[in-house]
């Protein structure tokens, strides 16, 4: 763009701004049956921006008291709903009035006594069975503690996010081996990637026919949800996990409940100093890039490239910036998130590419999925 291009786009948008910050330009438009729609839409907009920390705690409330599942077998009154939450009718009423707005609860009309009835909301009745929305609903209120202060968390002068000490493997830089983890300092964070991880499974198979390779080797795979889902799908397909010791250990015993410990391992090691398993012709990385900076990133990459075969593939799964639809999710979402969390970003497809070159891989393709907000789908070829 030109000097003089950009000077007339800066002058344009300049008096956009200040078109749109006039208060007799608001009521103008808000008055003018052609722009009205928009100034209304505008202004739902700006308050669901302002409100939006509100609305989130009404479904973490709903979460908390169960209230989904509770309503899963059929409409309930007041008085029975109050019983459930164990509050009084009207807290119980400014609850179900906010989840009924938020379409997370619907009015049913009334009973044979004229009761009032509440149901499901068009928002409500999919969290009913869905654990991995649920498990990262409970587990917000870390989060939300830790954007209690924003700015504070932006230029990093208060106290260390909670979040940051959730996450094991973001202990390395205290002088905490990641390796070297018991148990009990994984498994909230193993348990919560369990249950977020069908969230994304189907999604990823569904884009990707996984019954074409030999061996599958899911670095970070936690738990082995993920393999869980691979093993249903490809009968024939040896799977291999990698992860932390303690981690491993606990994927051993879903191997084991799941019937497939046959033909699936656990190997417990850290992805960012120890070799991986060779021998498989497909690695998988589910949600585990975005978690790290370019540097870390780029180690594991090579990790895994060091790994496979010439003509190996990779498989890249992750939430990613710039998702068309979905671009507040990448930037405002997980920007704040992983920050929060102390390291990672959300990584454009265009910036996973280049990373994926730099670490020697090539034939980079992105796969079409059904709900792109919750996971992309990057394959890419081991170059020889």
């Amino acid at each position: 763009m030109s000097a003089a291009t950009a000077s007339f786009s800066d002058r344009l948008l300049g008096w956009r701004d200040r078109l749109l910050a006039s208060p007799a330009f608001q009521r103008a438009a808000a008055s003018f049956p052609l722009t009205r729609p928009v100034a209304q839409r505008r202004a739902r907009e700006l308050f669901d921006l302002v409100a939006g920390f509100v609305y989130s705690q009404v479904l973490s409330a709903c979460v908390k008291l169960d209230l989904f599942r509770r309503l899963a077998d059929g409409p309930l009154v007041l008085e029975q709903l109050a019983r459930h939450c164990r509050m009084s009718e009207p807290a119980t009423e400014r609850l179900l009035a906010a989840a009924v707005s938020l379409k997370l609860l619907e009015r049913r009309g009334r009973d044979a006594r004229g009761q009032l009835r509440y149901g499901l909301g068009v928002l409500g009745a999919p969290l009913v069975d869905n654990e991995a929305v649920l498990a990262m609903v409970r587990h917000h209120d870390t989060l939300y503690t830790d954007l209690t202060d924003p700015v504070a968390l932006l230029r990093g002068s208060g106290p260390a996010p909670a979040l940051s000490g959730f996450y094991p493997y973001t202990a390395d830089d205290a002088g905490t081996h990641a390796a070297q983890l018991a148990p009990e300092r994984v498994g909230s964070y193993s348990q919560l990637m369990a249950a977020s991880q069908p969230l994304v499974a189907a999604e990823i198979l569904d884009a990707y026919r996984i019954d074409r390779h030999r061996r599958l080797l899911d670095v970070g795979g936690g738990e082995g949800r993920f393999l869980c889902s691979v093993a249903e799908r490809a009968p024939e397909l040896q799977l291999t996990l990698f992860d932390l010791p303690a981690v491993a250990e606990r994927a051993r015993g879903r191997f084991q409940a799941a019937g497939i410990a046959g033909r699936a391992e656990a190997v417990g090691g850290n992805f960012l100093s120890d070799p991986l398993p060779n021998g498989a012709d497909i690695v998988s990385l589910v949600r585990v890039i975005h978690d790290h900076d370019d540097e870390r990133a780029l180690t594991i990459l090579r990790a895994v490239r060091q790994a496979l075969p010439a003509g190996g593939t990779l498989l890249l799964a992750e939430p990613m910036a710039g998702t068309p639809g979905a671009e507040a999710m990448g930037d405002a979402y997980f920007g704040f998130y992983l920050l929060a969390m102390g390291r990672g970003q959300a990584r454009t497809v265009q910036q996973l590419a280049d990373l994926l070159a730099r670490a020697g891989f090539g034939r980079v393709q992105l796969l079409p999925t059904r709900i792109p907000l919750q996971v992309r789908v990057l394959v890419a070829e081991a170059i020889g």
